[in-house]
């Protein structure tokens, strides 16, 4: 196939055939490799996740701020593809909307009920609970995603370089990313995507299985998991063949709109007034506290609590970065720098704090104030817990038919978002490519997470992102020093040619006034 670049291509796809080949030939074996492998990068790299997060986290904010967030993708005459409703949907729906749905009560009744530290199921518990949760889903990851997006956007619209993951490098690498450098890049930029979006599938995939138990009793299993994500993929195939503007678009407006109505539904038929007012007061904590708490490595406490939850999310959030990030760029031309930021960054996080804010509070409601049930809900399946929630008010049965229907939407659009996105890399840049591939890669990630949930569940999927993670993140930290530069010089280039086009015009205005000053003394009658 012509689309191809056979270098990136081939390669990535072996190493993630062999992984499967491996995974499905050693099934007893692969847990306790996962679990080796798990511990020893939390051991050994958890610093440098949580120092990268940070310093992107401050760089971005610097973006937002500086001198160059005029600056347009595209060029100061380019205008927006997509509506802003559109894109929003498009870029969060891509980004996490899926895992979301699975952690948006576990995550915080964990939490609660077992804390990193002070006495579990208490006040303090419940309100370090919810600040750990939007830890883990706002400003930090979404920082991330941001640089990556940016710097793929500018490089590639503003620059005239191809849509890809190499080429933010180009300040520091220059031409030498066409050859085995870029190639390189490339093929790992694919696998962590391909590993990331297969975490991301695997979990969201025993969310759908434990709904559909709730509803119809279908056995929750490894098995039954695998045969949900063969059925969801080929949707998801149908999409992405479909493209961005049809398919994508539509299902990610579709799942966001179903996503407002399920927060909306909780609003009212719960707790409402605990629920406004935990938001306030859950979001001011989290925004006062956002250093203290993004930098804590429980290094006194002798623990590993962090292994399983922080340094596993720093690690997703990297491995997805290359997958979201290029998404987000392909649909971002025609934004500036600063509107960008915003919409990449404080929508999306606004929208989780509103998010977990409501369907935490609702639970903490009923464990601390109506007899329970969630804790020891969430601490047998964590899958279970937002249907558990659900049971307690008004029309369960429909409301978790429409969690499980929207949660198959976000499968989809996850899914065919990550199909797209490694076609662009495989093919150097091109977005029109040959179908198969396309249809190829869609079908490639159904394995890749149907091997991870049948190679070790959790731990499997946990593993995949902590070792693709690990070289995205010292990427990023490259990708800071080559985008400032380059804005840098965007930046006097066009102050540059605003100088430029404002001492021509002086020049023509002083002119005209000359010619006119002149016209007055020789001619004063035909001045006047």
């Amino acid at each position: 196939m012509k689309s191809i670049q056979p270098w990136v291509f081939f390669s990535s796809a072996a190493l993630i055939t062999l992984f499967v080949s491996i995974t499905i030939l050693n099934q007893e074996s692969a847990r306790e490799l996962f679990l080796s492998v798990q511990e020893f990068i939390s051991n050994t790299f958890g610093w440098l996740y949580v120092l990268a997060v940070n310093i992107i986290l401050f760089f971005v904010v610097y973006l937002g701020f500086s001198k160059y967030n005029t600056i347009r993708l595209g060029g100061k005459d380019s205008k927006p593809e997509f509506s802003t409703f559109a894109w929003l949907s498009m870029l969060f729906n891509a980004g996490i909307g899926l895992v979301l749905m699975f952690y948006s009560v576990a995550e915080p009744i964990l939490h609660f009920s077992n804390p990193p530290y002070g006495e579990p199921g208490t006040l303090l518990a419940a309100k370090n609970a919810l600040n750990i949760s939007y830890l883990h889903w706002g400003f930090h990851g979404w920082t991330i995603y941001a640089l990556m997006g940016l710097s793929i956007a500018f490089f590639s619209y503003n620059k005239g370089l191809p849509l890809g993951i190499r080429w933010v490098l180009y300040p520091l690498l220059g031409e030498r990313l066409r050859g085995p450098i870029g190639h390189f890049i490339d093929t790992m930029a694919v696998v962590a995507t391909m590993f990331g979006l297969a975490t991301t599938l695997g979990l969201g995939i025993q969310h759908i299985n434990s709904g559909l138990n709730h509803l119809f009793g279908l056995t929750e299993s490894a098995n039954v998991q695998v045969a949900l994500i063969a059925i969801i993929t080929l949707f998801a195939t149908a999409s992405v063949v479909s493209g961005i503007h049809k398919g994508i678009q539509a299902l990610s407006k579709v799942a966001s709109v179903m996503a407002i109505m399920l927060m909306a539904f909780m609003l009212i038929v719960g707790p409402t007034v605990f629920i406004l007012s935990s938001l306030v007061q859950s979001s001011g904590y989290y925004i006062q506290s956002i250093l203290s708490t993004g930098t804590w490595m429980e290094v006194y406490r002798g623990t590993d609590w962090m292994h399983s939850w922080t340094f596993f999310y720093w690690a997703w959030w990297f491995a997805w970065a290359p997958f979201v990030g290029l998404f987000i760029a392909r649909i971002s031309k025609g934004r500036t720098i600063k509107e960008f930021l915003l919409g990449v960054v404080v929508a999306p996080t606004a929208a989780i704090i509103a998010w977990m804010g409501i369907f935490g509070s609702t639970a903490f409601h009923i464990e601390l104030f109506e007899g329970g049930g969630i804790t020891e809900a969430v601490n047998e399946d964590i899958a279970k817990a937002l249907f558990t929630l659900l049971e307690h008010f008004p029309m369960s049965y429909f409301s978790i038919l429409f969690v499980v229907i929207a949660g198959i939407i976000f499968f989809v659009t996850s899914s065919d978002s990550g199909s797209l996105v490694i076609d662009f890399i495989t093919s150097g840049g091109k977005e029109k490519t040959d179908v198969r591939l396309r249809i190829f890669w869609a079908l490639m990630e159904g394995i890749v997470a149907s091997v991870l949930v049948l190679g070790g569940g959790l731990i499997a999927l946990q593993t995949g992102s902590l070792v693709t993670g690990l070289p995205v993140c010292i990427l990023m930290l490259f990708v800071c020093y080559s985008i400032l530069k380059a804005l840098r010089e965007e930046y006097n280039m066009l102050e540059k040619k605003a100088r430029k086009k404002l001492k021509k015009r002086l020049k023509k205005q002083a002119r005209s006034s000359v010619q006119l000053f002149v016209q007055k003394i020789t001619h004063p009658r035909s001045a006047s």
